[in-house]
């Protein structure tokens, strides 16, 4: 039987260049925000970090040096 992705967190490993799937899901959660981040429209995260970012503003702002 196959099982949806739909509504599912994914769990993602982020690289320099992507990211790779470790288990399947529909979107990713904004660790800024707690917003959904669909992974089609993932394009801001942390490698050190590993974490995902719903945009450039929260990225920036979460990763700026203090």
């Amino acid at each position: 039987m196959l099982m949806s992705n739909s509504d599912r967190p994914a769990r993602l490993h982020f690289m320099a260049n992507g990211f790779r799937v470790l288990s399947p899901g529909d979107h990713v959660v904004c660790a800024a925000t707690g917003a959904r981040v669909a992974l089609e429209d993932l394009r801001y995260w942390s490698v050190v970090r590993q974490e995902a970012y719903a945009g450039a503003t929260l990225a920036s702002e979460v990763l700026a040096p203090r």
